[in-house]
């Protein structure tokens, strides 16, 4: 199952496996685009970073995180929306499918609440794959939540 965590500078990504009592992590990394690249070749360097990911580990299941919008800050959402595209075309193309979940439904699932800081985030984690540390950077930590809440939902148990 792998969690994507969709941004334009940097595009997160978590892959977890089962394991006999729970999940385990099987790869993790970053996509990172230049800030100073023109918005199509950003989008190309996030749709290219997926294909090689999806190509590479094959996954049944592809868990995003839905878009949303803060009311103060709407161009964020249309910008977000580009790299949400590129992830659902690259994983389409390889008959993957993709799971949205709402952002407060993950912090709730990892966290306990919907609200809950990049920090908790990392520490629920951290202790749902009894790992030694956080994971980092953070949007590793948001692709692997990603990919722990999709697979609670399509039932697996997480230990």
């Amino acid at each position: 199952m792998l969690g994507v965590d969709p941004g334009l500078v940097g595009t997160g990504w978590g892959l977890v496996e089962p394991v006999p009592g729970g999940v385990t992590v099987a790869a993790t990394g970053v996509i990172v685009t230049s800030a100073d690249a023109p918005l199509e070749a950003r989008v190309r360097d996030i749709y290219d970073g997926v294909v090689d990911v999806l190509a590479k580990h094959d996954p049944s299941l592809l868990v995003l995180e839905d878009l949303y919008a803060e009311y103060k800050f709407p161009r964020t959402a249309l910008l977000m929306a580009h790299a949400r595209g590129v992830i659902c075309l690259a994983a389409r193309q390889r008959d993957v499918t993709v799971l949205a979940l709402a952002p407060a439904e993950v912090k709730r699932a990892i966290a306990a609440h919907g609200a809950a800081s990049k920090a908790q985030i990392q520490v629920g984690v951290q202790r749902m794959l009894r790992l030694a540390a956080p994971p980092r950077p953070s949007h590793v930590a948001d692709a692997l939540a990603l990919a722990l809440t999709g697979f609670s939902r399509r039932g697996g148990r997480l230990g």
